[in-house]
């Protein structure tokens, strides 16, 4: 694959701790305001620009100001830019000692359209444009797609190498993850990284399809006004974590539906029965833990569903994994939910244990029933991407997450 390094714009080191944040979707509503009143350093000043008129801001409005806030950041000195293109290594010490410990490189939107970065996951067509304008508006990006590679001894000692010297940022987050970066700039070491990426092919996106997918339309509209292209433009390139993948964690998405598409509780545990053993678990709190079961909530009482051994007869990879299986045996045929990538009527929640989120949805009448599995495995992501196969949307959560803010790339 072809990586580069770049000259990231990234916070001063007495203040990356303030800046770096998460995204600010996973914050409750509280915790956004407890951070922007008291943080005004945190990066969500920049992503949340309509706090400080105390207004809720959308659309093209909010991408400027977006960028304005960027601006004015840069300005207060805040953040600097690094002055020669540079590589990052990039290690996360979770809260249970998994060590994560990867590469930030600008990855090639080509080597994304020729599928030497391979998919594994549909994307929803909405979230693409919108943040393709995003990115055009605001002109940086500031969360790393994370891609995974078949773990590289080569590149394990340089990183511990580079590693034995004192980290440029060492900070602890209020979920007790622990943060070091090092930047890379000695040339001969730019040189071999590069070269040895070269001899990976191919690469996988393990998260961050809809960042990648609006990076590579980004490109194509900025390619068709720049009448000098040739290829090399910060715009033909996106901000990537590259990670070994024996470093990967893989957890699952739930599934949150609004209505029973016209059928009572009766009719559809009836019409499940076809597909799955059904056992009612009443108020027992139960998550799956074999391929091709499945855990549902419904009417506030969970249930286990077990798919019949008579439709386990799968033709290739894709038809063998269970957020397919649930698409193909409920959510389409008795649901009537066809298109995943757009409907509104289906939602998504991620993580460990998060059937505790679906009960809590489902029991306040927002989703008449939710469902959750075992996320795949990384062999079975592969071997989807491998056959050009895609995953329905949402169908893996993966760990580790980096925080925005502490590497920015400028296009």
């Amino acid at each position: 694959m072809n990586i580069k390094p770049f000259k990231a714009v990234r916070p001063t080191r007495d203040k990356v701790s303030l800046i770096a944040a998460r995204s600010y979707e996973t914050y409750t509503k509280a915790e956004l305001e407890a951070r922007l009143d008291n943080n005004p350093f945190s990066f969500l000043h920049i992503v949340n620009p309509g706090y400080k008129y105390h207004k809720k801001i959308t659309g093209t409005a909010r991408f400027e100001l977006v960028r304005n806030r960027y601006q004015e950041f840069k300005e207060d000195g805040i953040f600097i830019q690094e002055k020669s293109a540079a590589y990052y290594i990039y290690k996360i010490v979770d809260r249970d000692d998994q060590e994560f410990v990867g590469l930030v490189a600008a990855a090639s939107v080509e080597d994304y359209a020729n599928n030497i970065i391979k998919k594994h996951e549909n994307t929803l067509q909405e979230r693409e444009e919108l943040f393709k304008d995003y990115l055009k508006t605001v002109g940086f990006n500031a969360d790393a797609v994370l891609l995974t590679y078949p773990d590289n001894d080569a590149l394990m000692t340089i990183y511990g190498q580079v590693m034995t010297e004192r980290a440029e940022y060492e900070f602890t987050t209020t979920y007790r993850d622990t943060h070091y970066l090092w930047p890379v700039l000695d040339a001969d070491l730019l040189s071999e990284i590069t070269q040895l990426f070269r001899t990976i092919n191919p690469v996988y996106i393990a998260d961050g399809h809809h960042r990648s997918s609006s990076s590579y339309l980004l490109a194509e509209d900025l390619k068709k006004d720049n009448k000098l292209h040739d290829g090399s433009e910060p715009y033909n390139f996106f901000m990537s974590y590259l990670l070994p993948e024996s470093q990967l964690r893989v957890h699952g998405f739930s599934r949150l539906v609004k209505d029973l598409n016209g059928l009572d509780s009766e009719g559809f545990l009836i019409a499940l029965d076809h597909y799955y053993k059904i056992e009612n678990r009443g108020s027992e709190y139960y998550e799956p833990k074999k391929t091709h079961y499945f855990s549902m909530y419904l009417d506030g009482r969970f249930y286990s569903l077990a798919l019949r051994k008579r439709h386990r007869n799968f033709d290739n990879a894709l038809e063998a994994l269970d957020a397919q299986i649930l698409y193909t045996t409920i959510l389409k045929p008795i649901l009537q939910l066809d298109d995943l990538r757009n409907d509104s009527r289906i939602a998504y929640g991620a993580g460990k244990n998060d059937m505790v989120r679906v009960k809590e949805q489902v029991d306040s009448g927002a989703f008449a029933v939710g469902f959750s599995m075992l996320p795949p495995t990384i062999d079975e992501i592969k071997a989807i991407a491998d056959n050009n196969l895609k995953m329905p949307p949402k169908s893996t959560y993966i760990q580790p997450k980096l925080r925005s803010g502490v590497t920015i790339y400028e296009f």
